[in-house]
């Protein structure tokens, strides 16, 4: 009987050490660690971390006029035209803002110059109530040199609005939810 007792005894310690075995140190700062990072993984994202948006963007319909204001000055937004599309630009503003490499496009129809590659002042429009140059010198390499920036500014910057001579402005169609009504 003395033999069954020391048996039962001995493995009741067994049992005992290994659950002092897991409650180590390194164990308890594991399993705080892990919990600590599923609490914040599951809970709710604070609205204290949201950046607000600077200014609200809605489709306009510009003409060389109206668009010039929207040059980075006065703490106004950032805005370029390419091919009658007008794109917001601000937050390249160390590039098309002012004192930028592409300052001089913004605020302006850059479709010339960015298909020219050049940065001249007679790549811009000139009349900014007359009508828009429709880039029908451009050569085949010109065109291809504007695609390429078209799509960039397309795949990076936000369309605000439309580019349209002086005149055009109450005949372009506007957005709507589905496309263009």
């Amino acid at each position: 009987m003395d033999y069954v007792e020391k048996r039962v005894a001995q493995e009741a310690a067994k049992v005992a050490s290994t659950t002092t075995e897991f409650l180590t140190p390194l164990n308890l700062i594991l399993l705080g660690l892990f919990l600590w990072t599923t609490y914040t993984f599951l809970r709710p994202a604070s609205p204290y971390l949201v950046p607000a948006d600077p200014h609200a963007t809605i489709f306009k319909v510009f003409t060389p006029r109206t668009l010039l204001p929207f040059n980075g000055e006065n703490n106004q937004p950032v805005y370029l035209a390419v091919r009658g599309r007008v794109f917001d630009v601000s937050s390249g503003r160390s590039f098309y803002g002012p004192g930028g490499p592409y300052s001089n496009f913004a605020g302006r129809d850059a479709s010339r110059g960015l298909a020219c590659g050049s940065f001249d002042e007679e790549m811009l429009t000139k009349d900014l109530d007359g009508p828009l140059d429709k880039l029908a010198d451009l050569t085949p390499d010109q065109l291809e040199a504007l695609q390429g920036w078209e799509d960039k500014f397309t795949d990076k910057y936000l369309v605000v609005g439309k580019l349209v001579a002086v005149g055009d402005e109450k005949t372009v169609k506007r957005p709507s939810a589905c496309g263009f009504a």
